[in-house]
C-alpha cells in the first residue's frame, strides 16, 4: 500500500484519537476506547516504519505514540508543576524540531553576520539600521567609561539592570513567537530584523573602538540571549506552518496540536531568557570587577553548556 492510500484510509481514526489527547492534556476524562485507540496508533507506527514512509508522517504518529503512552502509562504531573515537566521535556522536544531549527538559526546568524559584515565595511551603513540618535545612545551604554554597561541611562544598579533586562529579553522572545500567528510571516521577519539590529550594532562598537569592553560584556549571557530568540521564532514558525500548511487536518486542529507541542519550547526558551538576565545584571555588567581572560573563559564556558545540554540533556528520558 503507497503512504497516500495508507494515511487517507486513516486520517478520520488519526484525528479523533489526537482530539482525544488533546481532552486528556486539558485533564478531561478518557474515553471509554482511548486504550485500543492507541495500541492502534502503535501499530499504524510500526507498519509506517517497516514500509519506509516519509519523516512527516513517520514522525506525526510518534509523536501520538509518546503523547498516547505518557497519558496511559506516565505519572500526570499537578496543575502547578506542568510548567516543569514541560521545562525537562525541553531539549529533546527542542531536538525533534531540528529542521526548523536550523533554518531559525540559519537567518538570525545570518543576518546578523551579514549586518555585522555590512557595517563593517561602510560605517555610515548603522544609520539606516538603528539612526543616528540609536548609534549614539549605543555608544553610550558600551563606553569604557559607562558606569553600568549595557542599560541605557537612568539605569542604576545590578536589581534596575535586570529589571531592565527581563522586560527587554521577555517582550522580544514573546513578539517573535506571537506574531507567527500571521502565516509565519510576523516571526520571520522579527527574527531576521533582530539578527540584521544585534550585527549592526556589534559592527558599529567595533568601529568605534570599544571592542574590547563590547566582546567580554555579550559573550556571558549571549550564549542563552541569542539562542533563546532563535527557539521563540522557530515556536512561531511552527505555529504559522499549522495555519499555511495544515495538511489533511482543520486549520483549528493543526493550531491546537502545533501550539501544545511547541509549549515545551516556550518553558525553555522562556527560561534561557531569565538566565540571560540574570547573568548580563549580576555579572556582565560588572565589566571592571573581573579580568577580562575570566569573562571570555566563563562566556566560552557557557556556550559549551548551552550547546551540549541542548545537543544532549533528556536523550535517556526521551527514549
Amino acid at each position: 500500500m503507497k503512504q497516500e492510500a495508507f494515511a487517507r484510509e486513516r486520517e478520520e481514526r488519526w484525528r479523533a484519537f489526537e482530539t482525544a489527547l488533546l481532552g486528556l492534556e486539558a485533564s478531561e476524562p478518557a474515553t471509554a476506547d482511548f486504550a485500543g485507540a492507541y495500541r492502534a496508533i502503535c501499530q499504524d507506527l510500526a507498519l509506517a516504519r517497516e514500509r519506509g514512509f516519509g519523516t512527516g508522517l513517520v514522525g506525526r504518529l510518534e509523536g501520538f505514540a509518546l503523547r498516547g503512552h505518557q497519558q496511559l502509562y506516565g505519572a500526570r504531573p499537578q496543575k502547578g508543576l506542568r510548567w516543569l515537566e514541560g521545562l525537562l521535556a525541553f531539549p529533546a522536544a527542542l531536538r525533534r524540531e531540528w529542521k526548523l531549527l536550523a533554518a531559525t538559526a540559519l537567518l538570525f546568524y545570518g543576518t546578523g553576520a551579514a549586518s555585522y559584515v555590512a557595517v563593517r565595511i561602510d560605517p555610515d551603513v548603522v544609520y539606516s539600521v538603528v539612526g543616528a540618535e540609536g548609534a549614539n545612545n549605543i555608544e553610550q551604554m558600551y563606553d569604557p567609561e559607562a558606569s553600568h554597561m549595557g542599560t541605557p541611562r537612568g539605569t542604576s544598579g545590578d536589581l534596575a539592570a535586570f529589571g531592565h533586562y527581563i522586560s527587554n529579553n521577555v517582550s522580544i522572545g514573546f513578539r517573535c513567537f506571537a506574531s507567527g500567528i500571521l502565516f509565519g510571516l510576523g516571526s520571520i521577519f522579527l527574527v531576521g530584523f533582530n539578527g540584521v539590529l544585534l550585527g549592526g550594532v556589534a559592527g558599529h562598537i567595533v568601529n568605534v573602538g570599544y571592542g574590547e569592553t563590547f566582546w567580554p560584556f555579550v559573550i556571558g549571557h549571549g550564549a542563552f540571549e541569542l539562542n533563546a530568540i532563535v527557539v521563540c521564532g522557530m515556536c512561531g514558525l511552527r505555529i504559522g506552518l499549522a495555519v499555511t500548511v495544515p495538511g489533511r487536518r482543520k486549520r483549528g486542529d493543526a493550531l491546537r496540536t502545533a501550539a501544545r507541542g511547541v509549549l515545551p519550547l516556550l518553558y525553555g526558551g522562556t527560561a534561557m531568557l531569565v538566565i540571560a538576565a540574570v547573568i548580563e545584571a549580576f555579572w556582565s555588567s560588572n565589566h571592571d570587577v573581573w579580568p577580562t581572560p575570566l569573562l571570555y573563559a566563563v562566556g566560552a564556558g557557557l556556550w559549551i553548556f548551552v550547546l551540549a545540554s541542548l545537543l544532549f540533556a533528556g536523550r535517556r528520558r526521551a527514549s
